[in-house]
């Protein structure tokens, strides 16, 4: 695999309107995660379930967890040994489970069940970072937020937006970048263009309609 080049690239900067319409145009549909849930707290619970995951890998689990448990008090007395046989497939069960049971207690506790809708709150539950908090307050609060996943922040070094590997600093660097209002909807076809063209090992360069614009794509397609 070629290296990733990391630097601020002037054309994606100075092109990033046309690069979010080409985007927009590409990806029409990229507008939810793919995790599958029916309110904030499913949404949380698979969101951390999802790190070093897949997203279909743990839609697979989670239709008979939630059967199981249903809302945050089912988690608080949970027997953590079977908690993380539920959900062991996800890898990294153990820390998964301890930071799921601290997470619902909380909630329980200290929000009377019901999940934060914002950052400063979110961030403040066992388990739970700015990636895990912007999927939440985007998906069901409809607040933007720049969710940075591995698409995401691979995407944005290759294009030259960041510098950074920070997840928290590449996120800040778009922001500054991205105008708000298109915060979630760059996030959410970022990470669709990183499934579909941009992939890890082998990008499809030839076929990206970005490329003109991407420090990657310029000098290794």
């Amino acid at each position: 695999m070629k290296k990733i080049s990391i630097g601020i690239y002037e054309p994606a900067v100075k092109n990033i309107t046309k690069i979010l319409e080409i985007l927009s145009k590409d990806y029409p549909d990229a507008t939810e995660t793919t995790l599958r849930h029916k309110d904030a707290f499913q949404l949380l619970v698979a969101t951390i379930l999802s790190a070093q995951s897949t997203d279909n890998l743990v839609n697979k689990l989670t239709p008979e967890l939630f059967k199981k448990y249903e809302k945050p008090e089912d988690f608080v007395n949970v027997n953590l040994v079977e908690l993380e046989e539920d959900i062991r497939s996800t890898g990294f069960y153990h820390n998964k489970a301890k930071n799921i049971v601290a997470c619902s207690k909380d909630i329980a506790l200290r929000f009377n069940s019901k999940v934060p809708d914002n950052m400063e709150e979110l961030t403040s539950l066992a388990g739970v970072g700015r990636k895990t908090a912007n999927v939440v307050l985007a998906n069901i609060y409809g607040k933007q937020a720049i969710i940075v996943d591995t698409h995401v922040q691979r995407i944005t070094q290759r294009l030259g937006l960041t510098t950074n590997s920070d997840p928290t600093k590449i996120e800040f660097d778009i922001m500054k970048i991205v105008p708000e209002n298109r915060w979630t909807s760059f996030s959410d076809e970022i990470i669709a263009h990183g499934r579909t063209i941009c992939e890890a090992k082998k990008p499809k360069c030839i076929i990206c309609n970005i490329l003109k614009f991407c420090m990657y794509g310029q000098e290794h397609a």
